[in-house]
């Protein structure tokens, strides 16, 4: 545990809590949990790209005001 702490930059006690919540059976719905999300950010995505996009939407993931402009441009 100690090589894995290091390794990870965890502290040992968390990882003791894992094992002991793993041996419960405990992860096993976080498991569970963590496909449903998986699948339904794949039909979101889905959706997504299944409906025609304006042709004024932007194209960027990145949207908001414009920075402000250089020195040059300023005057």
């Amino acid at each position: 545990m100690h090589g894995l702490a290091n390794r990870y930059d965890l502290s040992r006690n968390l990882i003791r809590i894992w094992v002991q919540k793993f041996e419960a059976g405990a992860l096993d719905e976080a498991a569970g949990a963590a496909d449903l999300v998986g699948q339904y950010e794949a039909r979101i995505a889905a959706a997504m790209n299944s409906r025609p996009r304006p042709k004024s939407a932007p194209t960027s993931v990145i949207v908001g005001p414009s920075g402000l402009p250089s020195r040059k441009d300023a005057g």
